[in-house]
C-alpha cells in the first residue's frame, strides 16, 4: 500500500559540501526538506518509489532501474565527501514491468550510478530509513494520459505486494521565472508554476491532466509535468490532503515540495 507521497526539488545546492555559502538561499527548501523527512520516517516505508531521472532515459518508454545496488554521490559538482548506498527492490519492478508491458511500453535499465535528480531526495530523505529499499522510474516523452495510466497500474501492483510504499516525485518546477534564470525569462514559466500551485491546493487533478503542453513546453517544464501526472496516476484516488511546505525560486528555479499526506 501507498503510505506516503510528496514531491520535492533536486538542487544539488541542497547538498552542504556543494552548497556551501548558497544554502542560505535554500532556507525554505530545506526547512521543508526536514518537515517531509520526519513525515516520512513516521510512515516506516518499506520501499521508496522515486520518480524521476536516473541517468538512463528513453523517449518513447518508461524506464524501471533494476541495478541490484546502486549508488549516488556529488563529485561532478565538486562533493568528493559525499557518497550514499542503497538496495533495489528489483522483485517489485520487475512485477510492475510484468504487468504492465503488454499495454505501455516499459524497458529495464541496470543505472548503477544515480544522477543528482534522485541523489538529491534520497540524500535528504532517505538516510535515516534503515533498510529501505528502492524503485526508480524515469517518465518518458508520451501523452499525459499515458503517463496517467502508468502511475494507475503501478499503484495496482504496489497494494497487490502488501509492502509499505513511499512514492517520491523529484522535479524543478520552471527554470524560466526571471531574467537571471539560466534558461532564460519566459511568461510561460511563471504562469506554469502557479498553475501548478493553485491546481495542487485545490486537488483538482483534470485540470492538471488537461493542461495546455504548449505552456509547459515553453515553460521548459515538460518533464516536470509528466513526472507530476506520473504521481497522481498513483495517488489521484486516495484520500490525501495537499500541504505545500514551501515555494521559493532563489536562482530563477522553481522550488516546491509538497506533502500529500494520506
Amino acid at each position: 500500500m501507498i503510505v506516503f507521497a510528496g514531491l520535492v526539488p533536486h538542487p544539488p545546492l541542497l547538498i552542504p559540501e556543494v552548497g556551501k555559502n548558497n544554502l542560505n538561499s535554500l532556507k525554505q527548501t530545506i526547512e521543508a526538506y526536514k518537515i517531509l523527512e520526519q513525515d516520512l520516517y513516521a510512515a516506516k516505508p518499506e520501499v521508496l518509489l522515486l520518480l524521476g531521472k536516473f541517468g538512463e532515459t528513453n523517449e518513447q518508454a518508461f524506464v524501471i532501474n533494476q541495478k541490484p545496488k546502486v549508488k549516488v554521490d556529488f563529485k561532478n559538482f565538486g562533493d568528493l565527501l559525499t557518497k550514499l548506498e542503497f538496495d533495489t527492490d528489483f522483485a517489485l519492478g520487475y512485477k510492475i514491468r510484468e504487468a504492465t508491458e503488454t499495454t505501455l511500453p516499459v524497458i529495464l535499465s541496470a543505472q548503477e550510478n544515480l544522477d543528482y535528480h534522485v541523489g538529491v531526495p534520497l540524500y535528504a530523505l532517505a538516510q535515516h530509513l534503515q533498510n529501505v529499499k528502492i524503485i526508480n522510474i524515469a517518465y518518458s516523452n508520451l501523452d499525459a494520459e499515458t503517463h496517467v495510466k502508468f502511475g494507475e497500474q503501478i499503484k495496482e501492483i504496489i497494494n497487490q505486494s502488501g509492502k509499505r510504499v513511499a512514492v517520491i516525485a523529484s522535479c524543478d518546477l520552471s527554470p524560466k521565472l526571471s531574467h537571471d534564470s539560466p534558461a532564460s525569462f519566459a511568461p510561460e514559466g511563471q504562469e506554469f508554476d502557479q498553475f501548478i500551485l493553485k491546481k495542487f491546493a485545490s486537488k483538482d487533478f483534470q485540470a492538471l491532466l488537461e493542461l495546455n503542453p504548449e505552456i509547459a513546453k515553453k515553460a521548459d517544464a515538460e518533464h516536470a509535468w509528466k513526472n507530476i501526472l506520473l504521481l497522481f496516476g498513483l495517488i489521484k484516488n486516495l484520500n490525501y490532503t495537499p500541504e505545500q511546505l514551501s515555494y521559493e525560486a532563489p536562482f530563477g528555479i522553481g522550488y516546491l515540495v509538497e506533502n500529500f499526506k494520506l
